[in-house]
């Protein structure tokens, strides 16, 4: 389902009455960081709804639910609430050929014109790679073995290659909701069946998983000597990096020209960011949920790097890679333990981040 629908059902659930344009995350950047540029994996996920000079509306009255796009001329996206549920419709030029969402006693479907299949957007479950405490899952160890996620330090340098695929970013179709919003939301393992409730998810489902192991990551305590927080809102991750490193600050992400197969890249280039000694970050690594959630988690003895590639087929991309030189604190059979032969804490562990993921270095 289009992110922007289901922002939409999550404020008609909610029965609030919502004017967009006063509840910008990009403005909220922009004034406790107008020295920082914001990096592509963060501009993404910021809705149509949230950005600056778009004025979508959201009025919830006796005669229902009614939503305007505020585009000013017919043919916009239009959502109405009867007796029927709620039904959502994106108009193009030929009958048929927009996207509908229905909405009522049978839950939600989505179709996009004549082919009239369901859509599903989401993320296969499982505890994420990044999250340092977790063993390997069956699955980690066999799907794409030879892909170099984790590598060693010491065989970062220009001319070295690695095997990598930069497929689309499936997760990337959830957006981030306004502070105000995110917070009047349940995120707790308590509160699973409400928040399964509020989107209309089946407990058993393949979505549920996702959820509940997001919500298990959240809540799980950190190793020793990291910081760790589960942002749920753009505000809230800016909160935290900015606590941790200060507000000059340098914010960057995976860039890839387009999605790629799997295959060889070579390193052309790399720097080291920030150039200082500092050796700390904040990485917030996106994870599975129905609207943006990160797991950002504050580390010392980390060394980042902007790194450009160039592909077998001339791809290119300026890849985000962190390293990490104390692992002595990781679970001894994390992913990149298994998959480098290396044992906690002998050899700095490196790792390149997919496009939806985000670092953090101050500047000096």
């Amino acid at each position: 389902m289009d992110s922007r629908f289901s922002l939409i059902f999550l404020l008609l659930s909610l029965g609030i009455a919502f004017s967009y344009a006063h509840l910008s995350p990009q403005q909220y950047w922009d004034s406790v960081l107008p020295n920082t540029p914001m990096p592509k994996a963060i501009d993404n996920l910021l809705s149509f709804d949230f950005v600056e000079g778009k004025s979508t509306s959201v009025n919830v009255g006796k005669g229902g639910v009614h939503v305007n796009s505020g585009k000013g001329k017919p043919g916009g996206t239009s959502v109405n609430v009867g007796k029927g549920g709620v039904n959502v419709r994106t108009p193009k030029a030929k009958p048929g050929g927009g996207t509908s969402v229905n909405v009522g006693k049978g839950g939600v479907n989505v179709h996009t014109g004549h082919k009239g299949k369901p859509v599903y957007v989401g993320v296969k479950p499982g505890y994420s790679p990044f999250n340092y405490v977790y063993a390997a899952t069956e699955t980690q160890l066999h799907d794409n073995p030879n892909t170099a996620l984790f590598f060693l330090e010491k065989n970062l340098h220009p001319n070295s290659k690695f095997t990598l695929h930069f497929p689309k970013q499936t997760t990337s179709s959830t957006h981030f909701l306004p502070r105000q919003l995110a917070e009047s939301l349940p995120f707790s393992s308590r509160k699973l069946p409400q928040i399964l409730d509020r989107f209309s998810i089946l407990p058993t489902s393949i979505e549920a998983e996702s959820i509940r192991n997001t919500i298990d990551q959240c809540e799980a305590p950190g190793i020793v000597g990291e910081d760790k927080f589960c942002a749920t809102s753009l505000e809230s991750m800016a909160d935290f990096s900015t606590s941790k490193l200060g507000k000059e600050v340098t914010v960057f992400s995976t860039e890839v020209e387009k999605d790629t197969d799997l295959q060889a890249f070579t390193v052309v280039n790399l720097a080291k960011k920030p150039s200082s000694t500092t050796n700390s970050a904040v990485v917030c690594h996106k994870l599975s949920y129905p609207y943006a959630v990160f797991y950002c988690h504050f580390t010392q003895y980390t060394r980042a790097y902007k790194v450009s590639l160039v592909g077998a087929d001339g791809t290119k991309a300026d890849v985000a890679a962190v390293c990490h030189t104390d692992t002595s604190a990781w679970n001894p059979k994390h992913l990149a333990f298994q998959v480098l032969k290396v044992k906690p804490g002998t050899v700095p562990v490196c790792h390149f981040l997919p496009q939806d993921h985000v670092v953090w270095v101050s500047k000096y």
